[in-house]
């Protein structure tokens, strides 16, 4: 896109004044045919160019055989043609100087190794021309740029306003489409990008957030292709006040069985995917419905100081729903407010206390309504409130809905939850700016979203010492998966100690190891090849003789030899046994798509048993790691449970930080130190176990040996 601005891209894209259809069609019952009939339906009021060689007009217009015969630059072109042409069509666009292409077409990516060669060569087809795509169902702008095949475009009227949207899957721009206009929430444009083989998620929303339209972008995604242009994004989008909204799809287990660490295994693509969106200020939710129900609790209500609600209801029922949909979403009810109290003890009004105020019958009193408000608005103890109208909603909004307006401007974000079918209420709030949602639970999670959710962290420092030195470590070890002795001299580098002890390559010199060490040991074998060595009978633990610890060195490299024939054995490690409060897991991962990651979990054996971790984008600061420690519940037993003593969390959140410093390291894939033994309170912690894995090169060996079947 030689001597282009991210503004002609714009341009090019949402309003556009000239558009090439290249594979139209005039049999209107083709998915080809539907962009010109839909451009025409919604008042495009650019030139539009259809191409197909077998006509002459469609529906009135003029066609061309090719490209190069239209009379003017095309500024768009969208591509319908099959997947094996979509290349010369690009081509041609090159040659006429189209800015930017929308490729309908799919059998790309998506499609398997054939498809991914030919997406492979789309770019260098292009030649400079910016592409949507491929597999992308095409762009809807409000205003009357209409180049999609989506069915949804049947409507007479497209429902304008303040979101974009951007979609990695193309029915799903049409389905939030209709969804707004039933309820009464209108767009600004919305963009599938499909394979996202040139422009993505973050490219897109970046020229959204110059839309002067455009108020919140609404992202609905099924992975994250490009992690560096989302943060540019998300971050923008937070400096011009436009907050950025998610829906990701779940859980996928592709890659995590090709992990070498426990950490690979608990870093789900999900998971990951959670802390980065976490990360950028990106809010997720799971509920579709919160995606475009919940912008309006963003908007002008300052940063959320805390996760305290207060439910306001006149339905007993429906508020009790309510509470509970927050509590499962981890929200605080608000405490009760003693002029909360006095303005329902003039209205002869008993709420019940703390948790619920129940305004019952009386709620239909405006002046109430509007009291009651007030009071939790200015209220320190409030962070946010919840409504709930029954009934009076749809028979009586003059008397329970009527008296929210005026309040989208408020200074706490109000979520509104209308009980019944009440649509006129609905739409009238809405209309008025407020977040309305149809059910508790989206109502809960908007809520907690908008809590929850804090601006983009700052980028870091990098340390070009510890990548040196930790580059220069992984250098000297043989293969990608470093055996522990290695692997400890990277915790090491990174301040973090472990029990005493050294590697034995005969069992006399294990004997002295031991004696030197003057108690009981375990033993370890040292092999790249058998990283989790508790797990392949590579460990011998509370061994306390000499002649014990003798039999145990050859017993593990006679039994190790046997199981993993082609294992390099570099000895035993004899190490000190050690006590204390309870053993973590610290991890890193640097995921191929989402980036550097460290991961807290229960340790030892426990690792993957339990779903108890929490996980952030690395490197994290201290007040961070602590955070992480409030996150997980198996930390209670290092807590002083039941007058038991406390273990060393600090020490355990200062490990966090220096773990999650490998992100300055661009050479390692893993590492993980599990068991991570918390000592009690003062006492430090170390270091019983630890792996590093780099990240692959020519010189690298095979992935860790499975054991042989016998």
């Amino acid at each position: 896109m030689t001597g282009k601005t991210p503004a002609d891209l714009a341009r090019a894209l949402f309003a556009p004044r000239s558009v090439a259809l290249i594979g139209a069609s005039s049999n209107p019952a083709k998915n080809a045919a539907r962009p010109l009939r839909y451009l025409r339906k919604h008042g495009f009021k650019g030139r539009i160019f259809p191409i197909n060689p077998s006509v002459d007009k469609i529906d009135g217009i003029q066609c061309y055989a090719r490209l190069a015969d239209v009379p003017e630059v095309a500024e768009h072109a969208f591509v319908m043609v099959g997947a094996d042409r979509v290349a010369d069509a690009l081509q041609d666009c090159a040659r006429a100087g189209v800015t930017c292409a929308t490729i309908l077409s799919d059998g790309f990516s998506e499609a398997g190794s054939e498809g991914q060669a030919l997406q492979a060569g789309l770019a260098r087809a292009a030649s400079g021309v910016r592409l949507m795509g491929p597999n992308s169902i095409g762009v809807i702008d409000t205003d009357g740029f209409t180049c999609s095949a989506n069915a949804t475009l049947e409507m007479d009227a497209l429902p304008r306003g303040g979101y974009g949207v951007i979609s990695q899957s193309g029915s799903m721009i049409g389905a939030l489409l209709s969804q707004g206009a039933a309820r009464g929430i209108g767009f600004s444009s919305l963009v599938s990008v499909g394979n996202e083989a040139d422009l993505t998620v973050g490219e897109v929303g970046a020229l959204m957030l110059d839309d002067p339209r455009c108020t919140a972008v609404l992202l609905f995604l099924e992975a994250i292709r490009d992690r560096h242009a989302l943060a540019e994004f998300a971050r923008r989008a937070d400096a011009v006040g436009k907050p950025v909204l998610a829906y990701k799809l779940g859980r996928s287990k592709a890659g995590q069985e090709l992990a070498a660490t426990h950490t690979g295994a608990l870093a789900g693509d999900d998971a990951t995917a959670d802390a980065l969106l976490s990360h950028l200020g990106i809010a997720r939710v799971r509920i579709l419905e919160t995606l475009f129900e919940a912008p309006p609790l963003f908007f002008g209500s300052g940063p959320a100081t805390g996760q305290r609600v207060a439910v306001v209801t006149t339905t007993g029922g429906g508020g009790a729903m309510v509470v509970d949909a927050l509590a499962s979403n981890g929200l605080e009810m608000a405490p009760e407010l003693p002029e909360v109290q006095r303005i329902l003890a003039a209205h002869g009004v008993n709420s019940g206390g703390a948790g619920l105020i129940d305004l019952t019958l009386a709620g239909t009193r405006p002046d109430l309504v509007r009291g009651v408000l007030d009071a939790l608005i200015a209220s320190d103890e409030v962070d946010a409130i919840a409504m709930v109208i029954g009934s009076s909603s749809q028979f009586h909004p003059e008397l329970a809905v009527a008296p929210l307006r005026g309040f989208a401007a408020a200074a706490k974000p109000i979520g509104i939850y209308l009980v019944p079918a009440a649509e006129d209420s609905r739409r009238m709030l809405t209309e008025e700016g407020l977040a309305v949602f149809r059910t508790a639970e989206s109502c809960a999670e908007g809520l907690r979203a908008r809590l929850t959710r804090q601006s983009p962290k700052a980028e870091v420092s990098h340390d070009a010492d510890l990548a040196d030195a930790v580059h220069a470590a992984l250098d000297a070890a043989e293969g990608t998966t470093l055996d522990e002795i290695a692997s400890r001299g990277i915790c090491d580098l990174l301040g973090i100690n472990g029990p005493n002890g050294s590697c034995a390559t005969t069992s006399d010199e294990a004997r002295a190891i031991y004696q030197s060490l003057g108690g009981p040991v375990a033993l370890k074998i040292v092999s790249p090849d058998i990283p989790h060595k508790s797990d392949q009978g590579g460990l011998i633990l509370g061994l306390d003789d000499s002649e014990d610890v003798a039999d145990g060195f050859k017993q593990l490299m006679q039994s190790q030899a046997e199981a993993y024939p082609d294992a390099a054995l570099r000895g035993v490690l004899v190490q000190a046994m050690s006590q204390g409060i309870a053993e973590a897991l610290v991890g890193y991962r640097c995921d191929p798509s989402m980036g550097p990651m460290v991961v807290l979990g229960a340790g030892g054996v426990l690792a993957e048993l339990l779903e108890d971790k929490t996980m952030r984008v690395a490197p994290v600061d201290l007040q961070t790691a602590r955070d992480m420690l409030d996150e997980v519940q198996f930390l209670k037993v290092a807590r002083g449970f039941r007058g038991k003593a406390k273990g060393d969390l600090e020490a355990l959140a200062e490990a966090i930080v220096a773990v999650s410093r490998l992100a300055h390291c661009e050479h390692v894939a893993e590492a993980e130190i599990n068991p991570l033994l918390i000592a009690e309170e003062g006492q430090d912690v170390l270091a019983l176990d630890a792996l590093v894995v780099a990240q692959a090169n020519p010189r690298a060996q095979a992935a860790p040996l499975k054991k042989r079947m016998v």
